[in-house]
This record gives structure tokens, sequence and C-alpha cells, in this order.
């Protein structure tokens, strides 16, 4: 029993921390990106970046990869560079043009208008 309660509690302070430290990295892409929070991508909260769970969608990948190719924890406006001429989601329209439509980069069905 006592084992149950250290695992639930290791478990549950995982996710406190992983949940803690996620929305520093939302609130950096708004600033850098200066989004308005009244915007389709900032109402999209985690699911900018995330499929379901901690899974990551295309978008979100790809801003990992670039994270770790600049050997950063930090969303830089170097990483947002590296990200912005690509098309994530492969929906024929670049990360940057998504953002500037605010449409979501990680979401092949929101795409902006032609």
């Amino acid at each position: 029993m006592k084992a149950f309660r250290v695992a639930t509690v290791v478990l549950l302070s995982l996710g406190a921390a992983a949940s803690l430290a996620m929305p520093v990295i939302r609130m950096d892409f708004l600033k850098l990106t200066g989004v308005k929070k009244t915007s389709k991508i900032a109402s999209a909260q985690c699911s900018l970046c995330h499929a379901v769970g901690t899974k990551l969608n295309p978008f979100g990948l790809d801003l990992q990869k670039a994270m770790k190719t600049a050997k950063t924890k930090k969303l830089t406006p170097a990483v947002l560079k590296a990200v912005a001429k690509l098309d994530s989601d492969k929906d024929r329209a670049t990360n940057e043009k998504e953002v500037k439509s605010d449409t979501l980069p990680g979401d092949p069905k929101s795409k902006p208008a032609k």
C-alpha cells in the first residue's frame, strides 16, 4: 500500500511539473510572434504543438527538433526562424504564413484561405 502511495505522489508530481513547464513555451510563442490573445492560435492552447496529451503534432515536433539543434530548452527567435519556412502539417502553407493567417501550423485541416 505504501509503494502505491509513493508511486501516486511521484506520478502526480511529474504531471504537475510537465503542466507547469509547457505554458512557458506557449507564452513565449505568443510574445515572440505577436499573436493576439483573442486569436485562434492563442485559443488553441496546448493543441498548437500537441496532438493528444503529451504527443506532439508535426509543428511541435519541428519546434522540438529546432530547439534541440539550437541546444536550448527555450523558444527563441532563432528557433522560430528555423521553422518559419517549413510546412509542418503539409497543407501547402508555411508555418510563418499560418501564424500570420491565424491558422494552426500543426493541423492540416486548419489552413489559410487562398
